[in-house]
Order: C-alpha cells, then structure tokens, then sequence
C-alpha cells in the first residue's frame, strides 16, 4: 500500500516538476507583462506615433492627387492647409502624450480594463473633435479664401462629391460645431462607464464594512 501512494506521489512530483519547468512557463513574462497597467501605454504611444505621421501621409495624398498642378492658388492652398493639417495632428499628438499619463492613477483601482477603455475612448474623442474642428474651420476658410468658386470642387477631389451640394461654407460652421459635439459625446459615454465603476467600488465597500 505504502509503495503504491509513493509511486503515486513520485509520479505527481514528476507532474509537478513538468509544469513548472521553462517549457511550460516560459510565457509568464509576457503573461505578467499583460497584467501591468503600463502595458496599455502602448496604445498611447502607437496613436501619438500615428498623429506625427498623419501629416506626410496627407501630404502623399495631396501629391498623388495631381491638384499640384492646377495652378499657383491651388499650391497655396494646398500647402497651407497641409499646414493646419500638421497642427492639428501636433495637438493630437500632445493629447495621446499626455494623456498616458493617467494610467498611474488607473494602476491603484481594482477594475482596471473598463477605466483603461474610457480613458482611451474619451481620448480618441477628444483627438477626433480637435481634428473636425481646426481643419473643418481652417481648410474651409482657406478654401474660400484662395479658390473661391472653385472651393466645392475640393470634395470631389477628395471623394466626398456625395457631399458637394453642403458646400464649404458649411463646413465650415460644421467643423466646429461637430467636433465641439463629438467631444462631449465621447466624454459622456466614458463618465458613465466610469460612474458604473465607481458604483461597483462603492457597493463592494459598503458590502466589506457591513460585514465587519
């Protein structure tokens, strides 16, 4: 009998030791790695990243477009809104930047994912209003300014002629008003996730100190 239950607990042992060998955990680095708040940084950075290369993808565009060459006020038009463009993707990049910040703060709650998510929903927000906003208003006024009658022609060269008939005045008006309003709804939506969590936090406390 004593020799069964120690060949049973020697074959456990060798179990035992099998699991815990490199084999099976070498991925416990990446696993822990997983588990750190930080790691969710990267998504901060890869969208900063993106806003600074924003502006040469447009600039390509704006080549491969051939508008370069339907004349001088097209150039400066071009070359100018590129220029509200690039601002605009530099305080994109400023907001992911600086934003990643908060994620210390998240590191100290229990529910981490869902403050990590509003976090980065209300930031995507935030970039998409600044950017409907600087270069609605700031490329519409340019547009008008530099092209004139021709300004309308603009979305179709960018493949929104669906939208010719709104004009660029209008974006104009829109831009703002629009990012004005993607900002807030973004910002709503992450408070009331976060305002769920604060719940969850304060009714498991309630709970802990009426047990106590």
């Amino acid at each position: 009998m004593s020799d069964t239950v120690a060949g049973g607990n020697e074959e456990k042992s060798k179990i035992g030791k099998f699991f815990d060998s490199p084999f099976v955990t070498f991925s416990k680095p990446y696993l822990d790695l997983l588990d750190k708040v930080k790691i969710f940084g990267i998504v901060y950075i890869v969208f900063a990243v993106g806003s600074l290369i924003t502006p040469f993808v447009v600039l390509y565009l704006f080549i491969d477009s051939g508008m370069f060459s339907f004349g001088a006020k097209w150039v400066f038009f071009l070359i100018l809104s590129w220029m509200v463009i690039t601002f605009s993707c530099w305080i994109q990049f400023q907001i992911w930047w600086n934003r990643k910040k908060n994620l210390e703060k998240i590191a100290e709650s229990e529910f981490r994912i869902t403050p990590i998510f509003c976090e980065i929903l209300q930031t995507s927000g935030e970039c998409l209003g600044t950017f409907m906003g600087i270069v609605g208003a700031g490329c519409g006024l340019l547009a008008l300014i530099f092209l004139g009658s021709e300004a309308n022609n603009i979305l179709y060269y960018i493949d929104l002629g669906i939208l010719g008939n709104i004009g660029v005045v209008a974006f104009i008006i829109a831009g703002p008003v629009s990012g004005f309003f993607t900002i807030i709804t973004f910002k709503f939506i992450a408070e009331q996730l976060r305002l769920f969590v604060s719940l969850v936090n304060n009714t498991k406390e309630i709970a802990l100190n009426v047990k106590k």
